[in-house]
């Protein structure tokens, strides 16, 4: 098929336009990584909100946003908390494991035939682990600024919600732009709370399996492991292989004179894997993403190589706003086109939201 100058032209637009917007998101990873965890925050947020609204009909409206912002804060400290708490005795078991670990190495060693026998401190002296001290501490302090940076952002980002409206109208005077405008909007806002709903749901369901299985098993620090594994949930893919291979290989240090512990927890974690992922996802997600699982991987591959950890994080919501935008204008639909799962990434198959429902979800 030979394409016409205009559409070549704007075909080659398009792809150096998003070589270029990749180099810039690159670029400026340092200062849109916390902007764009801020305004991920304040959907939660925002949806918090509305759903306590929605829920509790005689709960006051003015009421629900700080009540919202409160909770979200203390769910946050609960998870430092959590974390905090059960990692001093995880290090501790941790140390004492060492001479088990030394047992398994020299069981493996001499399985493959080695004559010298290395210890886990051999191990890492050859590591040289304080070639990564400062690496580490540096990291410490750059995750430390981005917390502070996020928790900036969203505090102007929630206080300067209240002109969203008036910023809405200036931008489109005539009513029909304006509306077609909501619509866009509420569809990106739908597709991150839709997210975040489903990988909640999913994470506590993997997790309190996973956490019964571990207690049956007798297998240290099971809640702490519990609680890692909903955290790894809401990255996909990747979280899904931590939470898969982690705990059975502690198992491994922990039950030294048998694999059993280890087989067991390890086929029990893939089966709720497989469960939530094949017969409990698909039945919550429905086409409510509407994006390609090989989107999906490609998505965490290219924004991870772009923003690390919280570009993993963010992956899925970031294509789902990417993929509704680019549906907007004819020079790059086809591209929303390839990501989406069904080929319609605006979502005409269903009814739109009307203006009535925006105003009301204001």
């Amino acid at each position: 098929m030979t394409l016409s100058p205009p559409a070549a032209t704007r075909n080659a637009v398009v792809f150096l336009a998003v070589i270029a917007g990749g180099a810039a998101l690159f670029w400026m990873r340092d200062i849109l990584t916390p902007l764009a965890l801020a305004m991920f925050l304040a959907v939660m947020i925002d949806s918090f909100a509305r759903v306590m609204v929605r829920r509790a009909p005689g709960f006051p409206r003015r009421l629900a946003l700080p009540t919202a912002i409160v909770l979200s804060i203390l769910l946050f400290g609960l998870s430092v908390w959590v974390v905090a708490e059960n990692s001093n005795g995880f290090i501790d078991q941790l140390k004492a494991y060492a001479p088990r670990l030394n047992d398994i190495i020299a069981r493996i060693a001499h399985a493959l035939g080695l004559h010298m026998t290395p210890t886990i401190g051999d191990l890492i002296t050859q590591l040289n682990p304080s070639a990564y001290i400062g690496a580490a501490a540096q990291s410490l302090q750059n995750f430390g600024t981005s917390a502070v940076l996020v928790l900036i952002y969203l505090g102007f980002i929630i206080a300067s919600r209240r002109g969203f409206s008036r910023k809405i109208v200036a931008m489109f005077p005539h009513r029909d732009k304006r509306d077609r405008a909501m619509v866009l909007f509420h569809r990106i806002r739908d597709g991150v709370e839709q997210y975040l709903w489903i990988q909640t749901v999913t994470g506590l369901i993997i997790a309190v399996g996973a956490w019964l299985v571990m207690a049956v098993l007798r297998l240290d620090n099971a809640f702490f492991w519990a609680f890692l594994i909903f955290l790894a949930s809401y990255i996909p893919i990747l979280g899904g292989a931590v939470g898969c291979f982690l705990p059975p290989l502690f198992a491994v240090v922990q039950f030294p004179d048998s694999f059993a512990p280890a087989i067991i927890l390890f086929v029990a974690l893939q089966a709720i894997y497989f469960v939530v992922g094949n017969i409990v996802l698909p039945r919550m997600q429905g086409d409510s993403l509407n994006m390609d699982p090989t989107v999906v991987l490609l998505s965490l591959a290219v924004w991870g190589a772009l923003w690390g950890v919280p570009g993993m994080f963010l992956s899925t919501p970031l294509t789902v706003a990417c993929m509704v935008i680019l549906a907007q204008f004819d020079g790059s639909r086809w591209i929303a086109i390839l990501l989406s799962e069904d080929g319609d990434p605006q979502g005409f198959a269903s009814p739109p939201p009307t203006a009535a429902k925006s105003k009301s979800d204001r």
